[in-house]
């Protein structure tokens, strides 16, 4: 026994008896204890899988199918028209129809001779600062008619029926009264849109929920104070569905005033009816495209993605959608 004591004693601190100074015969010697590492083991490597999947790498990867899946339905759509547009033309359906690439060809001529950009820029231009002009008319003009009965009474009907007319008929009546002028042009924009905005802004608020109002009434959020911080937000998915409504009208009033009136800054309007006078057909859908395009980038890269995040905020969409 006194051996055994002066033995132990021997040992180091950080020694125990039963163990070797050889780490794998101690798992041979302890199935238990390799059990333990070897889970351990498999829980980092679980871990460390986990982490590479949320690797930036992979962050990035999942980004790219997301707008790839956005992406696909509109290219396929737009390869669909294109094969069958070349397939009307390769079996002479129409006389007068051009080929997509002799569309092309004057896109890239209008592009060469220094026309393509001025007119999209001035066409551009000329719609947000219509637009604009609108937005700041027609949302007051649609909140005030929410508020006043007898206003609403009288001018409901009125601009209803100036939202029906076509913009073909708004331009003789801008001209008339302003001249064959860059003031028509704004007046048939105008006309175009503040109709649009302002019916909408009064249907969105009208689909706001009463309960919600009078709770904010009785908080003491009654007059201007609930248009502010009650009525305004919880309309607002209406609110950028009646912009997004309005520059759609703008844009087309504005298109057909170029068409028909004569501005000292042509727009894409002046290379329709260019076209149309030369009767060259090509040139004609070559500026249709130009009109479809900015409408469509305008759609997706400005109030889609505003009525997304809107949405989203009210828990009404999420912003992968």
């Amino acid at each position: 026994m006194p051996a055994t004591d002066t033995e132990d004693s021997r040992r180091l601190p950080g020694q125990d008896s039963g163990r070797t100074a050889d780490p794998a015969a101690d798992r041979a010697a302890d199935p238990a204890a390799d059990r333990t590492a070897g889970g351990a083991g498999g829980s980092g490597e679980m871990a460390s899988g986990l982490d590479a999947l949320e690797s930036p790498a992979s962050a990035t990867g999942a980004a790219s199918r997301r707008l790839l899946a956005k992406a696909a339905p509109p290219l396929a759509a737009l390869a669909l028209v294109l094969a069958l547009w070349q397939t009307a033309y390769a079996l002479h359906w129409s006389a007068t129809l051009p080929a997509p690439a002799a569309v092309h060809g004057e896109l890239v001529a209008a592009w060469s001779d220094g026309t393509l950009l001025p007119s999209l820029g001035h066409s551009l231009l000329r719609c947000l600062i219509g637009f604009t002009a609108s937005a700041a008319v027609g949302v007051p003009l649609g909140l005030l008619l929410t508020r006043l009965a007898p206003l609403r009474t009288v001018l409901g009907p009125i601009l209803s029926s100036v939202q029906s007319l076509p913009a073909a008929a708004l331009v003789p009546v801008a001209v008339i009264a302003l001249g064959n002028s860059e003031g028509a042009v704004y007046a048939v924009v105008l006309l175009g849109a503040v109709p649009s905005i302002a019916v909408g802004v009064v249907s969105a608020v009208d689909q706001v929920p009463p309960l919600l109002v009078r709770a904010g009434r009785s908080m003491g959020a009654g007059g201007l104070r609930g248009a502010v911080h009650v009525l305004v937000p919880a309309a607002l998915p209406g609110f950028v569905a009646a912009l997004r409504q309005g520059w759609t009208f703008g844009w087309r009033a504005l298109m057909t005033a170029e068409l028909i009136t004569a501005t000292p800054l042509p727009g894409i309007g002046r290379m329709l009816d260019a076209g149309r006078q030369s009767g060259e057909l090509s040139l004609v859908l070559a500026s249709v495209v130009l009109i479809l395009a900015v409408g469509v980038a305008v759609e997706s890269l400005l109030f889609s993605p505003v009525e997304r995040r809107v949405l989203h905020n009210r828990g009404l969409a999420t912003t992968g959608r």
